[in-house]
């Protein structure tokens, strides 16, 4: 009877700790022959609750936007959650030649307006030349403006042709007001942008940080910016930590992050709590994880493991009751599939 009792014990454990997750897959390319692919998620929750998920919509090929000359910008949204989606909308759309690619949002607390930027590129006349966008949304993503150009007000002279972009997934704001978000320009560093007037002007924050590829921002609890980072030519995420509004930087390695070189997310879940999401691998991108930081990213543990198989670029959001949703590229980028991560799975008592 012990033995039988302690096999029911061990073969319950085992069920919980590998309880599988519903995966809803938002972008199927089998609904549309014409696309080669959906890549590059972001996810924000609108201030009334709404989730608005963006992704591009890559035709002709799966190549990024240097190499393709029909990338548009899509949009589905939920109103309950999750459990369901409006239809894929296509918000932005240019002519063959002209590409828009890599959307990441921001949402204003205070104006309750959505900031959705991308990059984009004309190859037919400006091959290789990176301009950048934005446009916003006043009822929680029913309508758009026009696309502004915001490429003059954040890049410095000389930098017109090198190689970068605004980092996709989302870009964050601070307690008091200002509008953050990262630009990485592959030779010169990852440098933080924003707006302190709420979109109407931005600027670009003088000090580079590295090492950095795409990279997260967020205010911790004590007012201090928080990157972290992929870098490409390591195994392991780096943080890079300023108490001065971006003037100057400490930077430091997070061995308890492996990662392969992919975009994560990285958001404040509340005043204790850090969430990250990744390839959680050194190696390859595979095992989605979300991890846990109590200690203002210092430290990370208590990994959820979302899904084991290929997994890449991720996009999280907090839920109306406090549960996580994410989205993310699944299978080899077939899939990008919104998954819902109840609260008491990743924050233990």
């Amino acid at each position: 009877m012990k033995q039988l009792f302690l096999y029911i014990l061990l073969f319950t454990t085992f069920i919980s700790n590998s309880q599988n997750f519903e995966y809803k897959d938002l972008f199927d390319i089998s609904t549309n022959p014409s696309v080669s692919c959906y890549r590059i998620p972001s996810l924000i929750t609108t201030t009334n609750g709404t989730l608005i998920a963006a992704i591009d919509e890559r035709n002709n090929s799966c190549g990024d936007l240097k190499w393709n000359r029909d990338i548009n910008i899509v949009i589905r949204k939920s109103f309950d959650s999750g459990k369901t989606w409006t239809k894929i909308e296509k918000i932005v759309d240019y002519p063959m030649g002209e590409s828009a690619s890599d959307p990441s949002m921001i949402v204003d607390q205070q104006t309750k307006e959505i900031f959705l930027f991308y990059n984009y590129m004309n190859l037919d006349k400006a091959k290789d030349v990176y301009r950048f966008m934005v446009m916003k949304s006043s009822n929680n993503g029913e309508n758009w403006s026009s696309p502004i150009e915001i490429t003059s007000e954040i890049i410095k002279d000389g930098w017109e042709k090198d190689f970068m972009f605004i980092t996709s997934g989302r870009g964050t704001q601070t307690k008091d007001g200002i509008l953050l978000h990262c630009l990485v320009n592959l030779n010169k560093g990852t440098h933080v942008f924003g707006s302190k007037d709420h979109g109407k002007t931005w600027f670009l924050n003088e000090s580079p940080i590295n090492p950095g590829d795409e990279s997260k921002i967020l205010e911790l609890s004590n007012g201090d910016w928080l990157i972290n980072s992929r870098v490409n030519s390591n195994n392991s995420r780096y943080s890079h930590i300023s108490k001065d509004k971006g003037i100057s930087w400490t930077t430091f390695k997070n061995y308890d992050l492996p990662d392969p070189g992919c975009n994560a997310s990285l958001i404040n879940y509340n005043k204790n709590y850090l969430l990250f999401s990744n390839a959680f691998d050194s190696k390859s991108r595979i095992n989605l994880a979300l991890s846990v930081s109590k200690d203002e990213g210092k430290t990370w543990k208590e990994n959820l493991i979302i899904y084991k198989g290929k997994s890449a670029y991720s996009s999280m959001t907090k839920l109306k009751n406090g549960d996580i949703g994410l989205l993310f590229e699944k299978d080899d980028y077939s899939k990008n599939v919104f998954v819902r991560i109840p609260k008491d799975r990743f924050i233990k008592n």
